[in-house]
């Protein structure tokens, strides 16, 4: 069994007396101070084992140049984690972004288990898990394993035609993955890094009423530290012009927003677009305080100048109804009143319906709250004839957006045949519009319901179903897109890395030709051409 990395160090470094003491305990002051002064001795001891010095130096051309502040950290918590396994305390707030060894003037979000990894595995509405940390540095281990790539299974491809079973996955291929969203993140990095023109996403809010079920302790941190994970590894997906937008409500914005600044950069920053997703009725309008009545949608960029973005206007045919057809009516009974002309009646009707409109109106950031803005919202339609609901014959779906919304999105930082991700799928929505819009898509959705709503709702969009956006670009149906799920098994071969998830395992691609997992011929040769393992 290997050593796992800090044993590895501590065994290494206790071969040197210049840093342990009689009882081979080891010096962590001197350490810390050594590493400081790029002290010879200790850089000799580090680099003489491949392992360590793959981790712990960079190798620029033919020379390995060590990550400071990377050893400074691991010492560190190593000696800090005898308490806990995370170097921030338990409380969630702002601090300089600083170390003895590198200085910086920004100002960031800290909060405990930043530095970590959460697995984040829940597959079920009703699920309530407990908290899966790996330290990033004292577990780089166990995270290298859990994100290597991944098989698929139940590989099937969509037709207009019908489903064809083990079909190979093209470069052009839509795909809609089942799956831990960070572990296909990771599967998918190596093949589509730098290729996503647009990523839009529509998280768990955090609320204590959403799927965001975790425990309690650590619940405003827990999520924190969830979308730190996601976050990062899907900025490495955005292409040098590409955009992602983030869907979001009051509970975790503000928050989201330092986040956010801190991966993509403060510079990327585009807009805050404010969504107004109804009008006031019912319950909710007897609360003892504002009402709120909006979601925010932070749009960031890979960089802060050079990104796509076709500029969108609204015109007449897109404004918001002036007059209902129940006020039409009234208003035609005043002209009857009036003893206007009947012939003339739709005339005037047309005229005061049109009155003040300009003949287009720039896209502003806030959505749904003029009249030059008629952005279906939750409240305002219900998804009358577009609720996936209705459309499958299933439950309701909680937090389902409209066609409408997507659509703006997708046409405003996409053009034709650009790639489209949404790593928190739910219902499809944005499979669904990029679909009839000519983008490509890749869908990623863990909770055990992706077949039964967002495949069977691509199913009806690629039969042409006519709900949506489709009647306004005259969708008639077709196109593909291809299924897969990764591979779930029980447990690893390995009993220390069984250790890794207790809740949910997938099986590395590296060890698809085991026997002992059963995977059929196929599937090994369709992941190998997926992954690009054909020749080694």
């Amino acid at each position: 069994m290997p050593l796992k990395l800090v044993e590895q160090v501590n065994k290494l470094i206790k071969t040197s007396e210049k840093f342990t003491d009689k009882e081979q305990n080891l010096y962590i002051s001197k350490i810390l101070e050594a590493i400081e002064q790029i002290d010879s001795e200790l850089i000799k001891l580090l680099i003489s084992d491949e392992k360590i010095k793959n981790h712990f130096f960079t190798k620029i051309e033919d020379v390995y140049v060590l990550n400071q502040n990377k050893l400074i950290e691991f010492f560190t918590i190593n000696e800090y984690s005898k308490n806990s396994y995370t170097s921030y305390t338990n409380k969630i707030g702002l601090i300089k972004k600083d170390s003895f060894i590198k200085k910086f003037d920004d100002v960031v979000l800290a909060w405990p288990h930043k530095d970590c990894i959460l697995e984040g595995g829940q597959s079920r509405d009703d699920e309530k898990n407990n908290e899966v940390f790996y330290n990033e540095i004292l577990s780089s281990d166990e995270i290298d394993r859990l994100f290597e790539p991944k098989a698929l299974t139940n590989i099937k491809r969509y037709t207009k035609d019908g489903m064809q079973e083990n079909p190979q996955i093209t470069e052009d291929d839509n795909l809609i993955i089942k799956g831990n969203n960070l572990i296909a993140l990771h599967s998918l990095k190596k093949k589509y890094a730098g290729k996503v023109k647009l990523i839009y996403i529509d998280p768990p809010y955090n609320t204590g009423n959403d799927s965001f079920k975790y425990n309690d302790r650590f619940n405003h941190s827990t999520w924190l530290t969830f979308m730190k994970n996601r976050l990062e590894v899907a900025r490495e997906f955005l292409s040098e012009d590409g955009s992602i937008y983030i869907n979001i409500d009051y509970n975790e914005t503000h928050y989201l927003k330092i986040l956010m600044d801190e991966i993509f950069g403060r510079e990327c920053f585009q807009r805050e677009i404010i969504w107004r997703i109804g009008w006031l009725s019912g319950y909710k309008t007897i609360a003892k305080n504002y009402i709120r009545n909006h979601d925010t949608i932070l749009f960031y960029t890979k960089n802060s100048n050079n990104f796509l973005f076709n500029k969108v206007f609204n015109t007449k045919k897109d404004y918001m109804e002036k007059f209902n057809e129940s006020q039409k009516k009234e208003i035609v009974k005043k002209f009857e009143e009036l003893d206007i002309d009947k012939s003339n009646n739709n005339k005037l009707l047309d005229f005061i319906t049109n009155l003040g409109y300009p003949e287009k109106y720039p896209i502003e950031d806030t959505w749904n709250c003029s009249i030059y803005d008629k952005l279906n919202s939750i409240a305002v339609v219900s998804f009358s004839g577009e609720k996936v609901s209705k459309m499958l014959g299933t439950d309701e779906i909680k937090g389902q957006k409209s066609e409408a919304l997507l659509k703006r999105i997708i046409e405003i930082s996409t053009n034709k045949n650009d790639l489209v991700m949404d790593f928190h799928l739910g219902s499809g929505t944005t499979c669904a519009v990029a679909h009839k819009m000519g983008r490509r898509y890749i869908g990623i959705e863990q909770m055990d319901y992706i077949e039964d709503i967002a495949v069977e709702r691509m199913k009806k969009v690629i039969e042409g179903e006519q709900s949506g956006i489709s009647k306004t670009l005259t969708w008639q149906g077709g196109g593909s897109f291809v299924y897969a799920e990764l591979k779930q098994i029980d447990t690893f071969k390995d009993a220390e890395i069984g250790k890794l998830n207790k809740n949910m395992q997938y099986l590395p691609v590296s060890e698809i030709e085991d026997e002992e997992y059963k995977i059929s011929k196929e599937e090994i040769k369709i992941n190998k051409a997926f992954y690009g393992l054909d020749n080694e």
